[in-house]
């Protein structure tokens, strides 16, 4: 089957978050003390996690939880109350760590980024991308002059759906114009991501590993599928 469009999560497949030795260095705990190697690894582990809850929750913040990739309020209520609990005592703290998350510039593309989305938009096949996320991404490819190969965003804050419902990966399939079975959805959970399978797409996973250590994950992905 001709692939004549490839939809791309972002977060773990198209770009992802990682700290510098700055981002960590002044965060202390409840006693003032300064976070240990081990517990700042965690704390990013919590950050960044996708779909996996990994603190315990009040209702009030489990429903912020569901929904945070709908609001951006709840999306930024949910993610203090997780560094909380992850040792950040300190509101000022937790919130300057919070706008590091959701601050486009500090997201990093995978090194086969741009050479898949050239490459993709120079043969004529149709590109979106497709994330759970309550800020908007699109100045992250913008700033590294990647937007002109990207046809069309969906973000789940926007449509008001997120992943696996069919409903999102309808809504790109319709801006995109292809049918299922030519669109090949690309992302790094096999549960959210995968939700297209559902539609008829065919689906390529991509392990979310720091961009040092996956160099080709995407190139790989399309080739697999015979796209590139």
């Amino acid at each position: 089957m001709t692939i004549q469009a490839v939809m791309f999560d972002f977060s773990g497949t198209l770009f992802r978050l990682e700290q510098n030795e700055t981002w960590l260095s002044d965060l202390t705990d409840h006693n003032g003390d300064p976070l240990d190697v081990e517990a700042q690894a965690e704390m990013m582990r919590r950050m960044t996690a996708p779909v996996t809850l990994t603190v315990d929750l009040d209702d009030e913040h489990r429903n912020a939880w569901e929904n945070r990739d709908l609001d951006p309020g709840q999306h930024q209520k949910v993610y203090l109350e997780v560094l909380r609990q992850s040792g950040v005592a300190r509101v000022e703290q937790a919130k300057a760590l919070y706008d590091r998350l959701i601050d486009p510039s500090e997201w990093t593309p995978y090194p086969d980024t741009e050479q898949v989305l050239k490459t993709l938009a120079g043969r004529g096949v149709r590109v979106g991308v497709l994330s759970n996320i309550a800020f908007d991404i699109r100045p992250a490819f913008t700033e590294r002059g990647l937007d002109e190969y990207v046809d069309e965003f969906v973000l789940s804050f926007e449509v008001g759906a997120i992943k696996p419902d069919p409903v999102i990966f309808r809504n790109l399939l319709d801006r995109l114009g292809t049918a299922p079975e030519h669109t090949l959805m690309v992302g790094d959970s096999s549960q959210a991501d995968g939700g297209a399978r559902a539609l008829g797409c065919p689906f390529a996973l991509v392990d979310p590993l720091p961009t040092s250590e996956r160099t080709d994950g995407l190139l790989t992905a399309l080739r697999e599928h015979s796209v590139l």
